[in-house]
């Protein structure tokens, strides 16, 4: 209850702009890993082609020369001829980590000295890149990360999928930078420096990693450099179409929190509210105090949910609200019974140390 609370609050207070008056913005390559494509692949790379920014670059990067995202970039290229597009076909492995591999390959025609990474399936508005580099301007600041909003393509299933991100990540970020806390980097978005990056060892000391995003905040950390949660928030497209997918998804990222955080992940049982109390409400046997807080409970969860969707909340999606908390609770302790994630197609075994081995199945 309290959490959602807070919560609520977090999500309605605005992250501090950067002040970016007296600043004259230096040229940016923005990386894009790419791996196969959706039905809004498309829309989210153009997104990075309308940048209101006066000098950039965009790498794209494949390692299958026979993947359908390249008809795209190639499209782009022919639709933007003004911008600075560049598509890397490269098959050469540096590591378990395909999107690592893919970044190393593609720093060979990275040109400038700022770099903007993003998953790809982001997609940002035209304010983005000035917004996101700007704090990189001040040399004590290692790397710039932003929050992202969760997009749901079409089903219940991705729905379920946009809340998890909308409606328990990010507010947990909200929250943990409202407190003061900056260990986090999300590949959703960062950006950082050429030399930040030469300086932790490049690409390749992330190549073994799960979560490389968080590995790259972290070892900028370690330099005694800082890291900035940017106001800017992108959104990232939900695609889970079976119950299946989602499930698998979010075992991965849950598995991968637990294994970078453990005793706070271990705690964050304490924001399902809903099952908590039901499960009081049943062992106190209906009393008034446990209805009382069980209802309490349910406003501040339906609160949540509103203060995060604002105009987009129907009155259908708020019927999901139980079932979203009865899955946090579900997955949150089968989370816990195996190291093992599914990563597209590939199974991995995630080592205390969060680098990734692969597993042969029999």
């Amino acid at each position: 209850m309290l959490y959602s609370l807070a919560a609520a609050f977090a999500m309605r207070r605005p992250i501090s702009p950067v002040d970016r008056s007296g600043d004259r913005l230096p040229p940016v390559t923005i990386l894009k890993p790419l791996c196969g494509a959706e039905p809004d692949t498309y829309l989210c790379l153009r997104s990075f082609c309308l940048q209101a920014f006066p000098n950039y670059q965009v790498v794209f990067g494949v390692s299958d020369p026979n993947d359908p995202v390249i008809s795209i970039v190639r499209q782009l290229q022919r639709e933007y001829p003004q911008r600075d597009l560049a598509l890397v076909i490269e098959q050469r492995s540096h590591g378990i980590n395909r999107k690592v591999s893919n970044l190393i390959n593609m720093m060979a025609v990275a040109r400038h000295d700022f770099l903007v990474i993003s998953d790809s399936d982001v997609r940002v508005a035209s304010d983005y890149l000035g917004r996101i580099v700007a704090p990189l301007m001040d040399e004590q600041v290692g790397i710039v990360t932003c929050c992202y909003r969760g997009v749901a393509r079409s089903g219940v299933w991705s729905i379920l999928g946009s809340m998890f991100i909308n409606e328990w990540f990010l507010p947990s970020v909200r929250v943990a930078a409202m407190m003061g806390f900056r260990s986090f980097a999300f590949g959703a978005s960062i950006a950082l420096r050429r030399d930040t990056l030469e300086r932790i060892g490049g690409f390749s000391a992330v190549a073994g990693q799960l979560a490389d995003d968080y590995r790259l905040g972290e070892l900028t950390r370690r330099l005694g450099l800082v890291t900035v949660l940017s106001d800017v928030e992108v959104e990232t497209m939900v695609r889970e179409q079976t119950v299946a997918e989602l499930i698998s998804h979010e075992l991965r990222w849950r598995r991968t929190i637990r294994i970078l955080s453990p005793s706070g992940y271990r705690f964050s049982f304490i924001t399902f509210g809903l099952p908590i109390t039901t499960l009081q409400l049943l062992v106190a046997g209906g009393s008034a105090a446990a209805v009382i807080i069980f209802a309490i409970t349910a406003l501040s969860n339906a609160s949540l949910h509103v203060a995060v969707d604002g105009h987009r909340s129907r009155r259908a999606k708020l019927l999901l609200v139980p079932l979203r908390d009865l899955l946090h609770c579900a997955l949150w302790g089968w989370s816990f019974v195996t190291r093992r994630v599914q990563w597209r197609s590939d199974l991995y075994h995630v080592t205390p140390d969060g680098s990734v081995q692969p597993v042969v199945r029999t």
